[in-house]
């Protein structure tokens, strides 16, 4: 009796709540006759953001477009317009990209190197139970092996 009393009362809370989220969730949309409408704030100012970057884009364009020049020349027939150009369209200054090194760094090769030399010295130490002296060894070597491979890394320049 119990039981069924609780997966009732259960059963009607959960329904409950789901009711109470939805109806809670929905949007009230104004009425058309209505004449206060409310506007969304702008809390967090992206009006002005959008307004500050249409600016900046519209300097980049005007100082790095140079209008064309018309220069009149006489011909013997009349004025010709000839259209000369001083400038250039180039709106950014690219660099080439850096050669990315290829094979292994130093950090992945002492990894593996102080992984296999841990491994068998803690193999080789612990005599009771091989595996685990293994894998603490193997851990603990690659630890200190990738230490010692970033540090030549760093001074190599390549990080």
């Amino acid at each position: 009796m119990k039981k069924a009393i609780l997966r009732t009362f259960s059963a009607l809370a959960i329904m409950s709540v789901v009711a109470v989220s939805i109806s809670s969730c929905g949007n009230k949309k104004a009425d058309v006759g209505d004449k206060t409408v409310m506007m969304p704030v702008d809390t967090t100012g992206l009006a002005a953001f959008q307004a500050y970057k249409a600016q900046q884009n519209q300097n980049a364009v005007a100082s790095t477009y140079k209008p064309v020049k018309t220069t009149a020349t006489k011909t013997s027939s009349g004025t010709k317009a000839v259209k000369s150009q001083s400038g250039s369209m180039s709106t950014s200054t690219e660099y080439p990209a850096k050669a990315k090194p290829k094979g292994w760094s130093k950090a992945a090769k002492g990894a593996v190197i102080g992984a296999g030399s841990g491994a068998v010295i803690g193999a080789v130490v612990n005599k009771r139970n091989r595996a685990v002296g293994a894998a603490i060894g193997g851990v603990a070597g690659g630890a200190v092996g990738y230490g010692v491979g970033r540090h030549m890394d760093k001074k190599d320049g390549r990080y």
